[in-house]
């Protein structure tokens, strides 16, 4: 289990949980849960105090304080060991790092832009 905390417009970015499926619940105000199924489509909703949400194991997914306060969920797994992995940090933190000319293809950009990432998620 684990206590989150979020200050006004602080976000989990996506990230997931290879052999766990997350339930949570919000303790204290206003959280936009989502998470994206296999098929790429985003099931969303904001949360607030009192209300549940549960991500399919695997399945990328994200939190996000909407609210003007502090919000805190209290999250569980189904297992004592779910794994996590981060994309932002996982794509462009990696080391050895993953080759440019992969990025620049996966997200249809330039090598600017894909170092300019890696500068912000270097180990």
């Amino acid at each position: 289990m684990n206590n989150v905390e979020f200050a006004p417009g602080g976000v989990n970015p996506p990230h997931s949980h290879p052999r766990a499926t997350e339930a949570g619940v919000v303790i204290e105000g206003s959280v936009f849960v989502g998470f994206l199924t296999t098929n790429n489509t985003l099931f969303s909703k904001v949360l607030n105090a009192g209300e549940m949400f549960v991500v399919p194991r695997g399945l990328v997914h994200f939190q996000w304080n909407v609210g003007k306060v502090k919000a805190r969920l209290i999250t569980s797994f189904n297992s004592q060991l779910p794994g996590s992995a981060v994309l932002p940090s996982t794509l462009f933190g990696s080391n050895p790092t993953i080759p440019n000319a992969v990025l620049t293809k996966t997200f249809r950009t330039d090598d600017v832009t894909v170092n300019k990432l890696k500068s912000k998620f270097a180990v």
